[in-house]
């Protein structure tokens, strides 16, 4: 589902908002010379990812789904001087495209990405006693998406806020019956973030450049 409408405006709050610089710009282009999907968020996205970690003065940032390290630089420059971000990614080309942006970007000096299955890696990060996050994205393998969130939340505090990219699919997670292992996984997602008592949440719905889809915002109460 698109209209050309909703990509245009984007432009628009690009050029008048955003103005991406040629790390970000670079970004993109290598990820897509390299054959990376193109599910990064849109610029104007990742600026309202930034200013989110910004607002809520996050000093340490969680980042579940790397990619090319395009909304990883958004959320690095949202960091204090001594702030510190960790991006987790499976597949090693994205890891290595990755970092070779984060580097360009000049952000790598922040960020430390972990490779491999992300629910390994946040066990790892539970079991060495790592230090709470304040903020948390939460963009990967949309099936283990409720995984994602249960672990994120022994990673979390009080405060800490929680981003969900990706929670409307056009619409489809609305439709209870999807066979979409994706859809399931997403619709467990929101319903876990709804029932839990540890956390307050709601869920948006966006059009643009990269269709109709949404975010869901959590934030952890105890």
């Amino acid at each position: 589902m698109h209209d050309a409408r909703w990509t245009a405006l984007d432009d628009y709050y690009g050029a008048a908002l955003v103005q991406q610089d040629a790390a970000l710009e670079a970004a993109l282009a290598d990820s897509a010379a390299a054959g990376l999907p193109a599910i990064s968020v849109a610029p104007n996205q990742g600026k309202f990812l930034n200013l989110l970690a910004r607002i809520h003065g996050a000093k340490r940032i969680l980042e579940i789904g790397t990619l090319g390290g395009y909304s990883t630089i958004w959320l690095a420059r949202a960091l204090p001087a001594d702030g510190r971000l960790v991006t987790l990614e499976f597949e090693p080309k994205h890891v290595e495209i990755a970092a070779a942006n984060l580097k360009r970007a000049g952000v790598a000096d922040k960020v430390d990405i972990l490779q491999g299955a992300a629910a390994d890696s946040l066990q790892r990060l539970i079991a060495q006693g790592a230090a709470p996050f304040d903020f948390i994205f939460i963009d990967a393998d949309k099936p283990n998406n409720p995984v994602y969130l249960e672990l994120a939340l022994q990673l979390s505090r009080p405060g800490t806020v929680i981003v969900g990219d990706n929670v409307a699919r056009g619409g489809a997670v609305a439709d209870a019956t999807s066979a979409d292992p994706a859809i399931q996984g997403i619709r467990r997602f929101i319903e876990l973030m709804g029932a839990d008592p540890r956390m307050s949440a709601t869920a948006v719905q966006t059009v643009g450049a990269k269709g109709h889809d949404g975010f869901a915002l959590a934030i952890v109460e105890r």
